[in-house]
């Protein structure tokens, strides 16, 4: 199956995005993992989430044609 051209790049872009929203929970849970994450760890990753969602509301339009 071919791709269209420039399909790879976008493909790239949103797993790129997604890859580091992984990264930052990640980051977060061990940051902030002292018996539990705590209300100022449920903070920063409800933080992360809303950024997330406007990151990638950021890519689609970045990517749309």
């Amino acid at each position: 199956m071919e791709l269209e051209e420039g399909m790879v790049r976008k493909i790239a872009i949103s797993v790129g995005a997604v890859g580091v929203f992984v990264a930052l929970v990640v980051g977060i849970g061990t940051s902030f993992n002292d018996g539990g994450l705590g209300s100022a760890g449920g903070l920063a990753l409800v933080a992360s989430i809303a950024a997330f969602i406007l990151v990638m509301a950021g890519v689609g339009l970045f990517l749309a044609d």
